[in-house]
């Protein structure tokens, strides 16, 4: 828990190219020492890096992705029960057809009365039963199939996130992530109820009938096996053009979404500075240009259809019209050819029905993609060590240190070089942008080095295992999350262990004590979605009780006074004076109070810019 903990809030509150402060460093205390770091050759980083330093596999093709066989549990069981049911589905098939037939002809031709075709009826009735429970069982396992295979894919989606962290999905949107990860997977439902059984009907089914019919005449199975394969080739153009309109319309869709959350998330701002209804206007553009998107997909469709459709009929024509005109010239029985009548059509209706399905399916084929895209980044270099030196009684050396995140020409951290001494508390002070944020990713192990080492005595800190290190941090962000769960849950983050007794010691050193008497649930009180109904000055001490129960030796604070009035900030710094007591401490500060607390603070230079590089 600890670790996703840690890799949801430095995502969504500390990785980014640069700082998002837009304050001016304050000059610090009397009793604090300054140093001012500044890049003694700056250059522009040119070379282009993926999120995890290695280059994007090929995407694969074709009517089965082979990589759900890889990825879900149930999917290669599933693919093996549908091909036996296709076979047995095709058998009574062909039984079926060739009891008609012969029923038929025996009371037309044979003028025999029904109850000597009694035994061909039951047959017949006993085919059609067999095939619409075969048809019931497909469709029930194909629900429990893809319901297993959405579990097993956000299963690996969200374990994969959390093992690339944020320096792996660091250019995805969360809104891309959320959309992908429920309603992009949930569209894999027509893909294994309704493609994925007809892909194997389509192939088994007209094979057998062409078989079959070879045996009774062999004109019919000629034009058969002829005519058949127009329709997977015409399948084939409308596909490539539904595909197309597929992506562009599953990119409308995360376009949405993520303009969606960038206006609630902003609207009270929007509402201050009267730009809400301008918000609208584009929200309202961009549903206009997500519907067109829809509407011209289904119209390909629709169109695909009636082309499969004109296809499917013509071809069945042919084969009646050679069948009939040998049937009048006294060369096919009526059995005979009443049976190559009724098998006809059923070599078409596969592959149709298939064309219709692939439509169906698309938006879910769609989404295993970008779903496969994400599984396949390769992970992030990762340590093995697991015997870290305790931060409290090692300095922390960071030489030359630089960062560059992927797709940025300039670095966001840029020949950095200091030591934090055991039990110190270091400031990091500097303009927005120059990396204050990013030094502290990279001591929580969540930015990976362009250049340079951290050292933690003589142990250099990508040698370490990443949970083996956070194990000895404690992580104060500027904006903390709360989950919509009881004050103590939300306090366990920092430690899920830690005993009743110990949460509420945390609360009462964080200053929570007051918020907590005021709740009738007192610590089982259950706060709102982010926190709501607690003010910011209640959050942040509610992040600080976090890191009083962890107890961790290094604590890192992001700012933790930011966007507070002087009253409650007094309030958070008298908490944070007690967090520090015996530890080693590295704050992110601008206000003069917070600089006041370290013993040494360090200006970061200003960041670097095209200008100044040229």
């Amino acid at each position: 828990m600890h670790k996703g903990w840690l890799s949801h809030h430095a995502n969504r509150h500390m990785l980014s190219p640069s700082d998002n402060s837009s304050r001016s460093p304050h000059a610090c205390s009397e009793r604090a020492v300054v140093v001012v770091i500044r890049p003694a050759h700056p250059t522009a980083v040119d070379t282009p890096v993926t999120p995890t330093g290695g280059a994007a596999r090929p995407r694969r093709s074709g009517p089965i992705d082979p990589r759900l066989l890889c990825y879900t549990r149930g999917t290669r069981r599933f693919l093996v029960a549908t091909v036996l049911l296709g076979g047995v589905t095709a058998a009574l098939l062909v039984a079926q057809a060739w009891l008609i037939a012969n029923t038929v002809a025996r009371v037309v031709i044979g003028h025999q009365s029904l109850d000597q075709v009694r035994t061909l009826l039951m047959l017949l009735l006993a085919a059609i039963l067999c095939r619409s429970a075969i048809g019931w069982f497909g469709e029930r396992l194909a629900d429990r199939a893809s319901a297993s295979a959405k579990s097993d894919l956000r299963q690996a989606l969200v374990e994969r996130v959390a093992e690339l962290g944020p320096a792996g999905v660091d250019r995805e949107r969360s809104s891309r992530l959320v959309v992908l990860a429920t309603s992009g997977i949930d569209a894999l439902d027509s893909y294994f109820a309704r493609y994925l059984p007809q892909l194997f009907l389509a192939v088994i089914v007209p094979v057998t009938v062409i078989l079959v019919v070879l045996g009774a005449d062999w004109v019919s199975a000629v034009l058969i096996a002829v005519t058949v394969p127009l329709i997977p080739f015409f399948m084939a153009l409308v596909g490539a053009t539904t595909k197309a309109r597929m992506e562009r319309q599953a990119g409308l869709l995360r376009r949405l979404a993520g303009h969606f959350l960038d206006v609630v998330a902003g609207l009270p701002t929007l509402k201050v500075f009267g730009r809400a209804k301008a918000q609208v206007a584009a929200v309202r553009h961009i549903t206009d240009r997500y519907r067109a998107a829809t509407m011209g997909t289904l119209k390909v469709a629709f169109l695909s259809s009636l082309i499969l459709e004109l296809l499917a009929t013509f071809s069945v024509a042919l084969v009646a019209v050679a069948v009939g005109l040998r049937l009048l010239g006294g060369h096919l029985s009526l059995a005979t050819a009443l049976f190559v009548l009724i098998l006809a059509p059923e070599a078409y209706l596969p592959l149709r029905a298939l064309g219709t399905n692939y439509h169906a399916s698309a938006e879910g084929m769609q989404a295993a993609e970008d779903v496969f895209e994400v599984l396949e980044r390769p992970l992030p270099a990762r340590g093995t060590r697991t015997d870290v030196p305790d931060p409290s009684r090692t300095p922390i050396r960071i030489e030359r240190l630089e960062v560059c995140y992927p797709g940025r020409r300039l670095p966001a951290l840029h020949d950095v070089s200091l030591t934090v001494e055991p039990g110190e508390v270091l400031a990091v002070a500097g303009p927005s942008g120059c990396g204050k944020s990013t030094l502290l990713s990279v001591l929580l192990g969540l930015a990976t080095t362009w250049s340079g080492s951290v050292r933690v005595g003589e142990t250099d800190l990508a040698d370490l295992d990443p949970d083996a290190w956070r194990a000895h941090l404690g992580w104060v962000p500027q904006r903390p999350h709360l989950f919509a769960r009881s004050i103590a849950d939300n306090v366990r983050l920092g430690r899920p262990d830690a005993t009743d007794t110990e949460v509420r010691q945390a609360v009462t050193d964080a200053g929570l004590d007051d918020v907590v008497a005021r709740l009738p649930e007192g610590l089982e009180a259950v706060l709102g979605s982010d926190g709501a109904g607690l003010s910011a000055g209640e959050r942040q001490r509610m992040a600080l009780a976090r890191a009083f129960v962890r107890d961790a030796p290094l604590l890192l604070l992001d700012e933790p006074t930011a966007n507070l009035d002087g009253r409650t900030e007094e309030e958070v710094l008298a908490a944070v004076r007690r967090l520090m007591a015996g530890r080693t401490v590295v704050i992110v500060a601008h206000r003069p109070s917070l600089l006041k607390v370290a013993d040494r603070v360090v200006h970061l230079a200003p960041p670097l810019t095209p200008a100044g590089v040229a």
